[in-house]
């Protein structure tokens, strides 16, 4: 009870607005980075794309960032709001903290919204952006609960790793996207802990067969956003070379550079980067078998660079 009433406090301390705090009458321009190279993996194509083109190829991928998010917090607001109705006559102190969080993640996916709409306006026409939201989170959340936990948890992680890769970074890193990536991390940090509190919640009344069950249901998930970020990245890189800003050539072999250079990012953004982040392995493996352990890692070797696509 008090870790609920701590999220709510500090969901009262930090709430922000759209407008006032994050956008700010501002505006993307052709010549900003959008995504720093710690998540964008740009800088290992310096030697075959001028930096104008790796500057693009950034706007792509804050782009699909926006988007990316738009569609994951359209399941995880499902996901609270239908947990909620677990604590309706019980903790109401839990129940609110949960409404808030609810809230925050539809303030957040209006937030995206508004991001696509604004990076549209500064790159050229033709992006794709293939997933579409409700058929994911009805894939998503017909799987166990458990398991949708164990996702969200781990993403709603990762926020916090791409927002300390996104401070300190140079000039050329767009204003408004690092505050985009400071003000969701405000309210992420919170909702990682309520993920946790459910998650935790959840684990303790299942039986060790629904548990293993929920583990193949949390790899069948990542292996479904890989799915997504497969087909995502090859769109990308076609939307790169459809519109890129020098006319030079490039080789098939450079053409591949560019291409696993996107998926090994997108992997990092969306999946390693939660995976591998320390708190989410000490909670998963607390509640898992070794054998469980080894059943999840072995999901995740081949997305690993190196790994088998």
């Amino acid at each position: 009870a008090p870790r609920y009433a701590r999220c709510i406090e500090n969901s009262k301390r930090l709430r922000w607005d759209i407008d006032r705090d994050v956008i700010r009458h501002r505006e993307f321009a052709r010549h900003e980075t959008f995504l720093p190279d710690g998540l964008s993996y740009l800088d290992r194509l310096k030697s075959i794309i001028s930096p104008g083109e790796r500057r693009f190829l950034s706007q792509i991928q804050g782009r699909t960032y926006a988007n990316m998010f738009g569609l994951v917090e359209r399941f995880i607001g499902a996901k609270m709001l239908e947990l909620s109705r677990d604590h309706w006559l019980g903790d109401q102190v839990a129940l609110e903290a949960l409404v808030r969080f609810t809230d925050e993640e539809l303030k957040h996916q209006e937030l995206f919204r508004r991001i696509e709409a604004l990076t549209a306006r500064c790159m050229p026409a033709g992006y794709l952006f293939g997933p579409e939201p409700n058929m994911v989170a009805q894939f998503v959340l017909g799987k166990s609960t458990w398991a949708v936990l164990a996702l969200t948890c781990h993403i709603e992680l990762f926020t916090q790793v791409h927002y300390r890769w996104s401070i300190g970074t140079g000039p050329e890193v767009s204003a408004l996207y690092k505050d985009v990536f400071l003000f969701h991390w405000k309210e992420e940090s919170q909702h990682a802990v309520l993920d946790e509190l459910e998650w935790l919640r959840e684990d303790a009344r299942i039986t060790p067969e629904a548990r293993d069950q929920a583990v193949t249901d949390l790899i069948e998930l990542i292996a479904g956003i890989d799915g997504l970020l497969q087909i995502q990245a090859k769109a990308d890189v076609a939307y790169f070379f459809a519109n890129k800003p020098q006319a030079g050539v490039l080789d098939a072999h450079e053409t591949q550079q560019i291409h696993d250079t996107m998926l090994a990012a997108y992997r990092w953004q969306y999946i390693l980067s939660g995976a591998q982040h320390p708190h989410f392995l000490q909670l998963l493996t607390g509640m898992i078998t070794p054998a469980q352990a080894d059943r999840v890692m072995a999901a995740l070797a081949p997305l690993q660079e190196g790994g088998a696509t």
